[in-house]
């Protein structure tokens, strides 16, 4: 019988491809761009989909989630937009590039004003505001320069949660349950006996690595591919 390609399994959903909905539970974002002043750090939360923790914000009546400050805790204040006499911001203050002075570090960064935070969301990653000229913002990401629009925002700061690489596993079994709570394909096969779609070894057109004829007294459905020759080898 056939066999279902590699990406046609996965669209079917089933168990063994099945997309992870707790990723869908919490939608980061920012609120709407004309809404500035105070915010209340409402809850931090343990979100099972992402590496750094979540905050919970609020500021007129009006809720969004993002990844928290590291050293920003429930009950704080912080800032959307410039603070009031033009005070440096703080961690945890949510501004526009054109407003972050340069050598800052920054994370969760819109890729254009109004889409919520695209860039670096995840535990201890920051980027930092370099030069800025009438084209844009620069910020350097590792070794990697981009140039955002002055309007983009982003959370002063770094991603709370650095560090979680660094206490070792120490047995297997901890590594096995952190991989399949991931949700990625385990199992796998040799090259040959996928489709040709699927892999450069693929169909085995070409490359005997076993032998691909069916039995003459095989049922219908094994009898897939090479129907038995009545010989087989080379002709003298």
């Amino acid at each position: 019988m056939g066999k279902r390609i590699t990406q046609r399994a996965r669209g079917k959903g089933s168990f063994t491809f099945r997309v992870r909905r707790r990723g869908y539970i919490y939608r980061i974002g920012y609120p709407r761009l004309d809404s500035e002043g105070k915010a209340l750090v409402v809850k931090l939360i343990n979100s099972a989909a992402h590496s750094a923790p979540l905050a919970k914000m609020k500021i007129n009546n009006e809720e969004f989630f993002i990844p928290a400050a590291q050293g920003i805790y429930e009950g704080q204040e912080i800032y959307i937009g410039n603070r009031e006499e033009n005070k440096s911001p703080e961690t945890g203050d949510i501004v526009r590039l054109k407003d972050v002075s340069q050598g800052t570090n920054i994370f969760n960064i819109e890729v254009s004003p109004g889409s919520g935070g695209k860039y670096l969301r995840s535990a201890g990653s920051s980027a930092v505001v370099m030069n800025r000229d009438d084209k844009g913002v620069e910020i350097i990401i590792r070794r990697k320069v981009i140039k955002l629009n002055e309007n983009c925002r982003a959370v002063i700061g770094i991603a709370a949660g650095e560090g979680r690489l660094i206490k070792p596993f120490v047995k297997a079994g901890k590594m096995h349950h952190l991989m399949k709570s991931k949700g990625r394909k385990w199992h796998r096969t040799s090259a040959i006996k996928t489709n040709a779609v699927d892999h450069p070894f693929g169909s085995g057109r070409g490359k005997r690595i076993k032998s691909k004829i069916a039995k003459r007294n095989a049922p219908p459905g094994a009898k897939v591919g090479h129907i038995r020759p009545s010989r087989t080898g080379h002709v003298r």
